[in-house]
């Protein structure tokens, strides 16, 4: 199974009703992959759409990743080198980690977003 994170462009469509990230979230609720969605991808959509956050938050099979010490400075550091504040929870997540050796795929509608920063998000296509 291959972990996934949802940023906000991927959380916006899921909300608009995009048909290959339901089935991944209907896979990840069936435990056939592991969904993550990263705190502030989820405030970036909830920013955009009202009421969004709520609807994700309650889905199961994905996980939402708290911005805790770790990750608040990391994201803290990328934000200051110039990095879009909506993507830098996914940029930190996506990395190994001791968790997460391999480290996990970015799902994004916008990979355009993530071009300085080393990660390669995989683009779900359009809705």
């Amino acid at each position: 199974m291959t972990p996934f994170l949802m940023d906000h462009t991927a959380l916006l469509a899921l909300g608009a009703g995009h048909r290959q990230l339901s089935g991944l979230v209907v896979a990840a609720a069936e435990g056939e992959a592991i969904g993550h969605v990263p705190a502030l991808s989820l405030a970036a959509a909830e920013s955009e759409r009202g009421g969004l956050g709520e609807h994700i938050a309650c889905l199961p099979g994905l996980d939402v990743e708290p911005l805790d010490l770790v990750a608040a400075l990391a994201t803290g550091a990328l934000i200051g080198r110039g990095t879009d504040w909506r993507i830098v929870h996914a940029v930190h997540l996506s990395r190994p980690s001791a968790e997460w050796p391999s480290g996990r795929v970015v799902l994004s509608l916008r990979p355009e977003l993530y071009a300085a920063t080393g990660i390669e998000p995989v683009n779900p296509g359009k809705p």
